[in-house]
């Protein structure tokens, strides 16, 4: 599956805060959108989810333009994460992610036993079927974001669309959803994820979208994208990258400021 913007023009009252972005991701991609606190990726993410209404241009789902759809066929294709959730009530971690089959079951349907597997294969996939029965309230902040990932797999969407997954985290429990997020990616999902920190697109090797104030987004391959002429017009800041193999003999590369 391939998630598109042609053209794409997104804002508020007919003023536009976002203007021409052209960007795609596919099954078995992940795409980073970066950019300064306030520049427009949650309008984008917004209007990507059909939350907004674009002022011009087109997103299209394998060709075809989702300003067609409804929420039915949309779910079916993309699936959202928040940045930060807590219930007001203490449900069990299966039951948070249950609620991710909504569209398939129905506000007054009953479980099938399909969907109570889909559960199952969703918290396995993610590494925490251990935490199955115990209460979501009760789990930490890491812990929290790899059901609400898991609550996005079961609704069977190719495309995860997710908002800033690391806000928050500690440095393990990040390292810990980025790695399940390129696990995501490598089982054939397509991810489109917010993020504050460049690096986190060089460790996912992911294509990237740099929006930028009253100039074009650029959108391209990690290291075509995130360098330091960019990243000093996008942010303000001068910044090295630094490249360095891995224990693989890989070739890493890392954002260092200067401070």
């Amino acid at each position: 599956m391939k998630l598109e913007t042609r053209g794409l023009a997104c804002g508020y009252g007919g003023s536009p805060i976002l203007e021409n972005v052209n960007f795609s991701v596919q099954s078995g991609e992940i795409c980073c959108l970066l950019g300064p606190n306030g520049v427009g990726k949650t309008t984008l993410f917004r209007t990507v989810l059909k939350l907004m209404k674009p002022l011009d241009g087109k997103i299209l789902v394998d060709g075809d333009d989702i300003a067609r759809w409804g929420p039915s066929q949309l779910s079916k294709a993309m699936a959202y994460v928040s940045q930060y959730h807590v219930p007001p009530f203490p449900y069990l971690v299966k039951d948070v992610v249950l609620l991710g089959r909504l569209s398939s079951v129905g506000y007054f349907g009953q479980p099938k036993k399909r969907d109570l597997e889909l559960v199952d294969i969703a918290l396995k996939a993610m590494g925490i079927l251990h935490l199955k029965e115990k209460v979501y309230t009760d789990i930490s902040g890491g812990e929290r974001q790899l059901v609400m990932i898991a609550r996005a797999m079961v609704q069977q969407a190719k495309i995860l669309v997710l908002d800033e997954p690391t806000a928050s985290l500690d440095y393990g429990n990040t390292i810990r959803v980025l790695k399940m997020i390129t696990k995501l990616r490598d089982i054939g999902f397509g991810i489109i994820m917010t993020t504050h920190s460049p690096d986190q697109a060089f460790m996912c090797d992911s294509k990237v979208v740099l929006l930028q104030r009253k100039k074009p987004a650029i959108f391209g391959d990690t290291v075509d994208v995130i360098t330091e002429k960019n990243l000093k017009e996008a942010y303000g800041v001068n910044v090295h990258i630094v490249q360095f193999p891995d224990r693989k003999g890989r070739i890493m590369h890392m954002c260092a400021p200067e401070i």
